[in-house]
């Protein structure tokens, strides 16, 4: 008797379980159905507004800031047109997002504040995708400017993630911004050196350089007379971009020209006093 009734209430569920599926199948269809469809409309859009921004010849730092952007609204859209879709109230699923949108705004402070940053750089423009900065410890080149962080690109080929919070409350250098940088190079020489000579000698491997700019025009001149040393500071300008060879071929080519003249290099001290 009792197994007969255990069939009979297993049939029962089972008919309520198909009877519910049956008559939800359309919502459940077609809610999945505008959520694929609506995943690839919001890629289609992002690449069309992408286009149409690259187009108008927008900033490309503010192109692609915009575009995340955009390809987050239209994602929570969705999102919300697709629960709807489902059944679920969207009225108070929106009251109960706005709450809990409340209680992570307050835990994720850091995160909004970097959002607000991520804004600030977009709209000041202290530097741009491309350029080559030094800011919050780290020195490298611009990669992409993120919603919450900044890709900068290093010297040796690693990717550091700046948050745009510390960035745009920082002190940010911006060697890119005039298009050249002066290398500021000294040289710790022995006080039995013929300071003109030096002079001379640096003068000319500065002017037989093809990367060092004319204008401005370099400059040698004594920095320091320490106990030990004479410092002469080397001062040419460059492009950007020929800043690390320009670098490192004067101080070959000057080491080389002291040693045919038989200048002695001393060993550079700094004085801790200063």
């Amino acid at each position: 008797m009792e197994t007969k009734l255990e069939i009979n209430s297993l049939e029962s569920y089972i008919k309520g379980f198909l009877k519910i599926l049956i008559d939800y199948s359309p919502k459940l269809i077609s809610a999945f159905l505008i959520l694929f469809i609506g995943l690839y409309a919001i890629r289609f859009i992002n690449n069309m507004a992408k286009k149409i921004m690259l187009k108008r010849e927008l900033d490309p730092t503010l192109s692609k800031f915009l575009a995340d952007i955009l390809f987050w609204v239209l994602r929570v859209l969705l999102f919300v047109t697709f629960i709807s879709k489902l059944g679920i109230e969207t009225s108070s699923f929106v009251a109960i997002l706005g709450a809990a949108g409340l209680a992570i705004g307050m835990s994720l402070q850091g995160s909004l504040s970097n959002f607000a940053g991520g804004m600030l750089i977009i709209l000041f423009k202290p530097f741009r995708v491309g350029d080559t900065i030094e800011a919050q410890g780290v020195i490298g080149t611009v990669s992409e400017i993120q919603i919450f962080v900044t890709k900068i690109i290093s010297a040796n080929n690693q990717t550091i993630f700046v948050p745009n919070g510390a960035l745009s409350n920082g002190t940010i250098t911006n060697f890119s911004v005039s298009g050249m940088r002066r290398l500021d190079l000294v040289f710790s020489l022995s006080y039995d050196t013929n300071i003109k000579e030096a002079k001379d000698i640096v003068t000319k491997v500065m002017e037989n350089h093809e990367k060092v700019l004319k204008s401005p025009e370099p400059n040698v001149s004594v920095k320091d007379l320490t106990d030990n040393a004479i410092h002469l500071a080397i001062r040419p300008w460059t492009k950007n971009e020929d800043f690390a060879q320009v670098s490192s071929d004067i101080l070959e080519q000057c080491k080389t020209a002291f040693d045919e003249k038989g200048i002695v290099i001393q060993p550079f001290v700094r004085d801790r006093t200063k």
